[in-house]
């Protein structure tokens, strides 16, 4: 049985027993029985009063356990439905006051939640709105009235963090460019004139917006600056080499040159304006000293007609060149012709580099086929032959190669600029074909001489008897054969004295039709020295010297040419 079932039982218990005692009192005081009656129904109706008013009392913390119930029940609906969450699930077998607890601390919960979600959303909103206008651009879209989901507050909390690295990236950009746009407007002498210009330059780094048509007016101011400067840069440069030209020309001092020295360095407008004021100067002077700049100028013309390889009728075309009435007039003739050249020689420096290459190429290849023709580099002690021939052999593989890669560039010259490219006023690969010409005409010729030479040697051979010795051998004074293989020679006749002493010496008998002594004539015991005949060899000795040819081997290197 339950304590409050006990606690009933005994106040019905309590009740009766207050009756009971009513009930003595009445009957000791003689109370009739009307009377009791009467007083056991005001005992009735006070006892019933209280009850009632109790019963009421508990109906009425019922119904507000239900109300609260309810209202708990809709507010809880409404929380899931702002916080974006599932239903909450009652136990149904709880107790009133239990589903009470649960649903309002449920509520509680809920109501905390919406209200961190909230501060949350301001404070990434008052964030975002710092950025926006900053940056310029437009806020998230998020409702501030609305409570956001967990879902749209980390994709707020993402936006907030990309634009704060988009802010510190055009803040460093801005930062760099606003330091490139100083430093333009500092060499350029110039001061900040428009509204914009002055923001940037002057206003706080922090106060500047940093939006995308500010970092691009950024961009496009200092693109300016930079275009500026460097036009500056290359009125300087203009200048500078047109003061250095007039300086050469005119032989000015050393003394004035070093006193503008600061201003052939720098390039802001004070230098730019000194630099004009000394073209000026010196422009004067030119027209006060024309004779001497007109022959500077010719100095400098002359070596650029040889680097262009031009030729005597085209350097006749510059009639002002061998003008000697110098007016002002012949001097801006001068100066234009110097301007062209030059440009001239720029556009095509490339195709004249080539060209002055190959001529190199060619003359160190004719001095070596002149030097293989020459008998006495056979006397060569130092190696100089095998380089000389392996250079010779290298020029006879490259010529050809770099022959065809003019041949490629001048072709494409050609067909760019619509004309013919000329070296000496005529067609380089007609100027190449010559020269191969002349050369193997050159080869021609020295071979038909030798040829005839050779002949006419022969002839001389055959009919005087010379011999024949070849430079490249050289002569010994002393015996060539060693104890342990000498002859004797008894016995032996003149002509094999003769014989032996002009092998000795490298060279070649020829027998000659003039008749000899006997045999018997000679001494057996006797030293013969060779040339002792008695036949007239003095006068042959004398014409044998002019008939020394060179050897076989070097004239056939030179036919194969």
């Amino acid at each position: 049985m339950r304590k409050s079932e006990v606690l009933a039982a005994e106040s019905v218990a309590c009740l009766n027993k207050a009756l009971c005692h009513l009930k003595e009192i009445w009957e000791e005081i003689g109370i009739p029985e009307d009377q009791r009656l009467e007083r056991t129904n005001v005992v009735k109706n006070h006892i019933q009063g209280l009850l009632d008013m109790m019963i009421a009392e508990e109906e009425s913390l019922r119904q507000r356990l239900m109300d609260s119930i309810a209202s708990c029940r809709k507010d809880l609906q409404k929380l899931c439905q702002e916080l974006q969450l599932l239903a909450f699930e009652e136990d149904y077998n709880q107790t009133m006051l239990q589903q009470e607890k649960a649903i309002r601390t449920q509520v509680s919960v809920l109501i905390e939640e919406k209200s961190q979600r909230m501060r949350q959303l301001k404070v990434l909103s008052e964030q975002d709105q710092e950025l926006c206008d900053l940056l310029c651009t437009e806020s998230f879209p998020i409702s501030s009235d609305r409570v956001p989901s967990m879902e749209q507050l980390e994709t707020y909390r993402q936006h907030i963090t990309q634009l704060s690295a988009e802010k510190d990236k055009r803040h460093s950009e801005f930062v760099k460019l606003k330091k490139q746009i100083v430093l333009c407007m500092e060499d350029l002498d110039q001061l900040p004139e428009t509204s914009f210009e002055k923001d940037v330059v002057c206003e706080d780094e922090e106060a500047f917006y940093l939006s995308k048509e500010n970092i691009n007016s950024l961009k496009l101011l200092l693109h300016q600056l930079e275009n500026r400067k460097a036009e500056n840069e290359a009125v300087c440069a203009t200048y500078r080499q047109k003061i250095q030209q007039l300086w050469e020309r005119l032989q000015t001092p050393q003394e004035e040159r070093d006193a503008l020295t600061i201003h052939m360095s720098l390039s802001k407008k004070r230098n730019m304006d000194a630099l004009q004021r000394e073209v000026v100067r010196l422009e004067t002077l030119k027209r006060q000293n024309i004779c001497n700049v007109v022959t500077s100028i010719r100095e400098e013309i002359a070596p650029l007609w040889e680097k262009c390889f031009y030729s005597e009728e085209q350097r006749q075309q510059f009639g002002a060149y061998y003008d000697d009435d110098f007016t002002e007039d012949l001097l801006s003739a001068h100066d234009s012709e110097l301007v062209r050249l030059r440009q001239h020689y720029e556009n095509h420096k490339e195709l004249f580099e080539g060209i002055y290459k190959w001529e190199e190429s060619w003359r160190l290849f004719l001095d070596l086929e002149k030097k293989a023709s020459d008998p006495s580099r056979f006397t060569n002690r130092g190696g100089n032959l095998l380089k000389e021939e392996k250079q010779r052999s290298d020029l006879q593989k490259s010529l050809p190669k770099l022959e065809k890669k003019l041949k490629a560039q001048i072709d494409q010259w050609e067909e760019e600029q619509g004309c013919e490219f000329l070296v000496k006023g005529r067609k380089f690969l007609q100027y190449v074909s010559e020269q191969w010409e002349l050369y193997r005409l050159d080869k021609e010729r020295e071979k038909q001489e030798r040829h005839l030479k050779k002949s006419k040697q022969t002839e001389e051979d055959m009919l005087y008897g010379t011999s024949v010795r070849s430079p490249c051998k050289r002569r010994f004074l002393g015996p060539t054969t060693t104890p342990g293989k000498a002859r004797k020679l008894n016995g032996t006749s003149a002509l094999s004295a003769v014989t032996s002493n002009s092998t000795r010496f490298g060279g070649t008998v020829c027998r000659s039709p003039v008749a000899r002594p006997p045999m018997s004539a000679t001494k057996v015991n006797a030293p013969h020295t060779p040339g002792r005949g008695k036949h007239p060899r003095g006068v042959l000795t004398e014409r044998n010297k002019e008939n020394l040819c060179p050897p076989l081997a070097a004239s056939e290197a030179r036919d194969q040419h």
